[in-house]
């Protein structure tokens, strides 16, 4: 399986608590997967995608600082049992699938769930972070116990034909899985929310609405007018509490 590489070399395989969603607060072990199928211009995990050699805008492009990144520097290849052992050193049987985009590789994901699963009579709880262009099989859907899912808007940067697939939101929806997580950074971006859910059939009480930020400045300068849209429309309102308690960066 193609992992996110943490600077130390080691894969990014870590036990924190959920920052976003119905989950908030849970802990948690994240195992986040390299390689995405969109290329979100304000996405904080670029290293997952954003490769020397490609077209792609990322809103840190002005930074002088700032790289498009090596591959073969960001990616690590593992088995299931190097993963294993990985987990392993953490007390928590609650994993979440994150990534870039995991569904890319869902069959490992599939594999891993059972090698979870015949490692360890305790029931393990298993999350998959996804942005809703991708439907998963059959053996997947049967052992994963929540769907995050997170549809990407026009303020993504990402052309529509590629993020906008309301008949893969619908059938995720009708799992009984699923929640829908919408950055939000104006109230145009409310305007295209309403209207997905709409064509997708997606429940209120299955949406979360959450401030689009990278910091917590920007966080917090949000947050009030979004919760205000989400308590409008009963929708669930998202904080992103990884960022207030870390910051943003790797591994938490």
């Amino acid at each position: 399986m193609k992992l996110a590489r943490m600077p130390d070399g080691s894969p990014e395989i870590f036990f924190t608590l959920q920052g976003e969603g119905r989950g908030i607060g849970r802990p948690s072990v994240f195992i986040r997967a390299s390689l995405c199928n969109l290329h979100c211009h304000w996405c904080d995990t670029d290293y997952t995608w954003n490769w020397e050699g490609t077209p792609y805008a990322h809103v840190r492009d002005a930074d002088p600082s700032y790289r498009k990144h090596r591959r073969e520097e960001q990616i690590l290849d593992l088995d299931l049992d190097a993963i294993l052992a990985a987990v392993s050193a953490f007390p928590c049987r609650h994993y979440v699938f994150t990534g870039g985009e995991p569904l890319v590789q869902e069959r490992a994901w599939a594999a891993l769930m059972a090698a979870l699963d015949a490692a360890s009579p305790e029931r393990a709880h298993y999350e998959v972070e996804t942005n809703g262009t991708l439907l998963p099989g059959s053996e997947f859907l049967a052992r994963i116990d929540r769907l995050n899912v997170s549809p990407k808007l026009a303020n993504s940067g990402v052309p529509e034909e590629a993020r906008r697939k309301p008949d893969v939101l619908r059938d995720l929806a009708a799992t009984g899985k699923a929640d829908f997580k919408f950055v939000i950074g104006s109230r145009e971006d409310l305007d295209e929310v309403l209207r997905l859910v709409a064509e997708a059939g997606i429940a209120p009480s299955h949406v979360f609405l959450m401030p689009k930020a990278l910091d917590v400045a920007e966080l917090e300068a949000a947050q009030g007018a979004v919760s205000a849209l989400a308590l409008a429309h009963g929708f669930h309102y998202s904080d992103r509490l990884h960022l207030r308690l870390y910051g943003a960066k790797r591994g938490v």
